[in-house]
């Protein structure tokens, strides 16, 4: 691994993060990246997602924004925005997390983690039926997701944080 490569750094701490769930480790790599490089767009939308994962929301949002700013016509730009509705979920924000992961959606439908921020955020906002309609999405594309392997999917180190994406996915439909 390149120490001095800003890009390498970048995605192999996304994946220690992300996959091994080495969250701390792989911000660190993240952080490194973005020294090397504060331009990189895709440093600061890994930084979101790794920030998002330790519970700095504040600085997820942050990141998130300031990827968003540097590319704007990115590729990523959905997920970028699902970054930001994840961050804005965390804090407990339902309608302004829908709202963002409704921009995801609106440019890719099948982005499951906008779709389960999305449910999750209407879940817990109170709007049950739109929650349930976006559940039956999630069901369709992964039948085999349950609240007992949620784990998988994304990498939370705060229990709390656990706990509210297990409740506002089980308030959608999301079997134990």
């Amino acid at each position: 691994m390149g120490t001095d490569d800003a890009w390498t750094l970048v995605w192999v701490g996304f994946t220690l993060a992300y996959v091994a769930h080495e969250v701390e480790t792989g911000a660190e790599l993240i952080d490194r990246a973005l020294v090397l490089n504060p331009n990189l767009a895709a440093a600061w939308y890994c930084s979101a997602w790794a920030r998002n994962w330790l519970g700095e929301t504040d600085v997820a949002l942050e990141h998130a924004r300031r990827a968003m700013r540097l590319s704007p016509l990115d590729p990523m730009l959905p997920s970028m925005q699902v970054a930001t509705a994840f961050a804005h979920f965390l804090a407990g924000r339902y309608d302004e997390a829908s709202s963002w992961a409704d921009k995801a959606i609106r440019s890719r439908p099948n982005l499951m983690p906008a779709v389960r921020t999305a449910a999750a955020s209407c879940a817990l906002a109170g709007r049950l039926n739109e929650a349930k309609k976006l559940m039956e999405s999630i069901r369709r594309a992964d039948p085999t997701l349950r609240v007992s392997n949620l784990k998988d999917q994304t990498p939370l180190c705060r229990p709390e944080h656990i706990t509210r994406y297990e409740e506002g996915l089980r308030k959608a439909g999301l079997p134990e």
